[in-house]
């Protein structure tokens, strides 16, 4: 979180190290919760849309560092671009995300008030997903028609997520909206769709490579991250729809330079959200997150979003 530079954290060469000796939670975790990810599309369609989030969060680090009151308020912007095709036969999409935040901290470090702030773009997100089972591969009036009838449908899907380390990151700091290095998210999702309501399951696993220019050239590892969310959604007509959401992380201790930070991340989130359609081509989402964590150290947020798409 703290930057090796004196000026700007104003804390002492034996505060760096104390910082780096005891581990950090993490921050901004970058855990996320999205009901209706494998959704049944038309194939051959093109989606892309914007949405804006704002977060603030209550962090809490190890006593021994002496920060105190350490607050974070976040503003992102992101794009994603979804392109659907068929793929051996089955349903598939590749997705691109692309974010840019503005982020500020806050805190009392031995008492003395102190902040720092960041603005830039976040790392890239790359997704691809391929549904096994159940939503075949449909465009145009068959798709139509298909759902018409299909008042009872199981989904199972697979899928696999990549961050790149496009973000903003200077290796001299703590605080980055980069990572500086990829994380691979293999996903299995189920869907059970019934009549309106739909039960939706998701699975990953976050695996990281190392950060070797982790504040001065120091080599940050970090354990997989597990993951599970469960969606109910609710479809009043097509487009309008409503989502309550909860989920549950567990891994991801984190070592610098061979040594454990015994950071276990615990955390526990929810969701509610709101679709509506504006056209046929267009829709809005309104989105609450929370989340909380289940140990000691790590960090308390709330977030709302607004987004929408356009289909083409």
């Amino acid at each position: 979180m703290y930057s090796a530079h004196v000026k700007i954290l104003k804390v002492s060469c034996l505060g760096l190290c104390l910082l780096l000796l005891t581990g950090l939670p993490p921050l901004c975790p970058a855990q996320e919760i999205e009901a209706r990810r494998w959704s049944h599309l038309p194939t051959d369609s093109n989606f892309a849309g914007g949405v804006y989030s704002y977060t603030e969060a209550e962090i809490y680090f190890d006593p021994v560092l002496q920060i105190k009151n350490a607050q974070m308020e976040m503003n992102t912007w992101a794009f994603r671009y979804i392109r659907t095709l068929e793929l051996m036969h089955k349903s598939a999409r590749i997705e691109f995300t692309q974010g840019f935040q503005e982020g500020k901290w806050s805190g009392l470090l031995s008492d003395v008030a102190t902040s720092i702030s960041r603005r830039g773009l976040t790392d890239s997100q790359l997704r691809f997903a391929l549904n096994l089972y159940g939503a075949p591969p449909l465009k145009g009036e068959e798709f139509a028609a298909y759902h018409a009838k299909a008042n009872v449908e199981t989904i199972i899907g697979t899928g696999l997520v990549v961050h790149l380390p496009t973000g903003d990151y200077m290796d001299d700091k703590l605080i980055n909206l980069g990572s500086n290095r990829y994380t691979f998210r293999p996903q299995i999702g189920l869907v059970h769709n019934r009549g309106p309501w739909a039960l939706e399951l998701t699975g990953d696993v976050w695996l990281y490579t190392d950060n070797k220019d982790f504040i001065i050239q120091n080599t940050l590892k970090q354990d997989p991250l597990y993951t599970l969310q469960m969606h109910l959604v609710h479809t009043f007509r097509p487009g309008f729809w409503a989502a309550g959401s909860i989920g549950y992380a567990y891994g991801g201790e984190s070592a610098v330079n061979g040594e454990d930070k015994n950071d276990l991340k615990e955390n526990l989130v929810w969701a509610i959200s709101l679709g509506c359609p504006i056209t046929r081509q267009v829709g809005v989402k309104v989105i609450y997150l929370g989340t909380r964590t289940q140990q000691s150290l790590g960090q308390d947020s709330d977030s709302i979003a607004v987004s929408f798409s356009f289909l083409w």
